[in-house]
């Protein structure tokens, strides 16, 4: 084989895998945000590109042709040099992902082509699912998963509160009545199938190259780290609100709610995507000529939970740029307390993955697609660095405003972070909880997998991790029901280490991170370019200097609230007196539209400004009592 015919074959794999994905990703985004119900046409496109990433024919073919560039040959010119090594770095990434996706054996695609159909019918049925509670005007309403957990947080009637709950537990009965059992058999038969012990195991192997071993390693030392302070947490609250505060449906409103909803008059919805757009701005983020599509507000049949795909991978096409297509989503309800921050919360965290897909420079898309060889820890990493500023008292001071334009005074500033310091430990621990069910799950034999035993083992596993039972239930958490999220969760922690670890080197660095515009390209080059080519380890090795540690994670979960609040007190007073950098990009190098479903609410085809004007505008004319209740 020479040059030539190799490149005619990576090039052909490059736009042959683009084809496929984006029917995949096209239909996937139609169901899922219920302008479609096409759940069989859905279904096949998925076969069909599980069908290309198992293909072991195809792995075969990228061996032989990465055998034949690195076999012995004549001299050649520089330029022939140059496509050989651009050609086995493109081939290299083609076998990574093959590798991580091939299904062994006949009966392995038969179980896998299950799998798919058995999710596509309960995704379906989930769609027509309607849950309802009781929001805090005291009025019955339906709900999404986002309300339940908001009205959890922050309704002040404890019935109101409970009728959230409930219907989270109802939820988790309904699943395990509508197929999520035979899902979970389905899995573990595939599993066996490829040599595996069951699901988990094969999982955690394909998308954190660990075993299950070596993650639990990890996990158990964190648990141990932070098991005095999450124990610590509960017996205050206790002491301080009462035994019935440590009730699964007033444990989250006991810990802040109070809080939030005074914070509540400086997150307005409408304002959130300007927010968002500014301080990406500010950070230096660009997107590199992406389009993006937001999918911000509840709608009936939409999926219930935040989520960014990319239909069209950026790559380098022979020298010439392909931008990303993303798109992004939340499920906004505007006018219930808590709803702007959490609105904010999901377009820091989603555009943090869109401008990480949007900006990996490889040769070929398998290294700027979201799904295995692509570390789950590693993308997480991205979004949830990027929603961490949230949490950061100098950014507050410069971006929580009110409608008229006031900001977040420092009491409440301080006071947010006295109700919520004391909580580290726990909230990480609400990931925490979730890989250690799983892996009990998927440890089950088939006789044992009852509705009544994976209820007990739920309820069993969030006493143990987080000393109570858990305001959202571990089976009412869509992850668990797509193969895709499945036995993944875990990655949110790992994520979260690797997050503070970063957050440690840019404090260290230049002494702050909001509205630092040198954040974005650093991000870019170490972290985001490399796409799957490099390991988690590898890219934080590059900015960092150091590898993988959870030290500064496990040291923000046992500070003392005193200590956080000093440290946000010096950024504040930093802050005020900082000349701030004004040399960041004028928009987000990005084409963006703003939809509710097929209707275009707002896009930057004028300004990045006049789009977000143009939202603000249509939220304040659909909700016009106000943002928040």
């Amino acid at each position: 084989m020479n040059l030539s015919t190799i490149r005619v074959f990576f090039d052909d794999l490059n736009h042959e895998y683009l084809a496929v994905h984006r029917r995949k990703e096209d239909l996937f985004w139609a169901t899922y945000m219920a302008t479609s119900g096409d759940h069989d046409g859905f279904a096949r496109a998925e076969k069909e590109w599980k069908a290309f990433v198992a293909d072991s024919g195809r792995l075969s073919a990228v061996r032989d042709r990465i055998a034949a560039l690195k076999a012995p040959s004549p001299p050649i010119s520089p330029a022939d040099e140059a496509e050989r090594a651009e050609l086995l770095a493109g081939l290299e990434g083609w076998r990574a992902l093959f590798e991580a996706n091939t299904v062994e054996g006949d009966e392995g695609a038969r179980l896998m082509d299950r799998i798919v159909s058995l999710e596509a019918e309960l995704f379906g049925k989930r769609q027509e699912l309607v849950l309802r509670h009781r929001n805090d005007r005291g009025q019955e309403e339906e709900a999404t998963l986002g309300m339940l957990l908001t009205n959890e947080a922050t309704n002040p009637d404890e019935a109101a509160r409970k009728s959230s709950h409930d219907a989270l537990r109802g939820l988790e009965e309904w699943v395990l009545a509508n197929g999520f059992l035979e899902v979970v058999r389905a899995r573990n038969a595939f599993a066996r199938s490829q040599g595996r012990r069951d699901y988990f195991d094969y999982k955690v192997r394909k998308s954190e190259a660990m075993s299950p071993e070596e993650l639990f390693a990890v996990l158990d030392d964190f648990e141990a780290a932070t098991a005095a302070a999450n124990a610590r947490c509960l017996r205050d609250l206790a002491a301080a609100k009462g035994p019935d505060a440590l009730k699964p449906w007033n444990i989250r409103f006991h810990m802040s709610g109070d809080v939030l909803r005074e914070m509540d008059p400086y997150f307005p919805f409408a304002t959130a995507l300007e927010r968002w757009v500014t301080s990406f701005r500010r950070l230096g983020i660009r997107y590199r000529d992406a389009t993006l599509q937001l999918d911000l507000l509840a709608r009936k049949g939409k999926y219930q939970n935040g989520f960014c795909h990319g239909p069209v991978p950026a790559y380098l096409d022979r020298g010439e740029w392909v931008p990303a297509v993303v798109n992004f989503t939340s499920e906004g309800k505007p006018d219930q307390v808590g709803s702007g921050f959490r609105a904010l919360n999901t377009l820091f965290h989603e555009g943090g993955h869109a401008a990480h897909f949007s900006n990996i420079s490889r040769n070929a898309p398998c290294f700027s697609q979201e799904f295995a060889p692509t570390s789950m820890a590693y993308a997480e990493t991205q979004s949830m660095f990027c929603d961490s500023l949230l949490e950061d008292a100098d950014w507050l001071l410069r971006h929580a405003r009110d409608e008229a334009g006031n900001p977040m005074p420092p009491e409440l500033i301080r006071k947010r972070i006295e109700r919520s310091q004391p909580n580290r430990a726990f909230e990480e621990r609400l990931i925490l909880v979730v890989p250690y069910f799983e892996r009990a799950l998927y440890a089950l034999s088939d006789a044992e997998l009852t509705a009544p035993r994976v209820l007990e083992l739920a309820r069993e596993t969030e006493r143990r991790v987080l000393g109570l039972e858990s305001h959202r239930p571990l089976l009412a958490i869509p992850h668990l029901l797509n193969q895709e999220s499945a036995a993944s969760f875990h990655g949110y922690l790992l994520a979260d280490m690797a997050v503070y670890q970063t957050r440690a080197w840019f404090l260290r660095e230049f002494g702050f991170i909001a509205d630092n515009p040198a954040v974005g390209p650093l991000l870019a080059e170490k972290y985001w370019a490399p796409g799957n080519s490099l390991t988690h380890d590898q890219t934080l090795r590059a900015l960092t200097g150091e590898g993988f540690s959870a030290r500064h994670l496990a040291e923000d979960c046992n500070r003392s609230a005193e200590e956080a609040w000093a440290e946000a007190e010096a950024a504040m007073a930093a802050s005020r007196s900082r000349i701030y950098p004004t040399d960041f990009p004028a928009t987000l190098g990005a084409t963006i539209r703003v939809i509710d479903g097929l209707e275009v609410l707002a896009d930057n085809s004028a300004s990045e400004d006049a789009m977000c004007d143009s939202f603000a505008a249509e939220v304040r004319k659909r909700y016009p009592r106000g943002e928040s209740s």
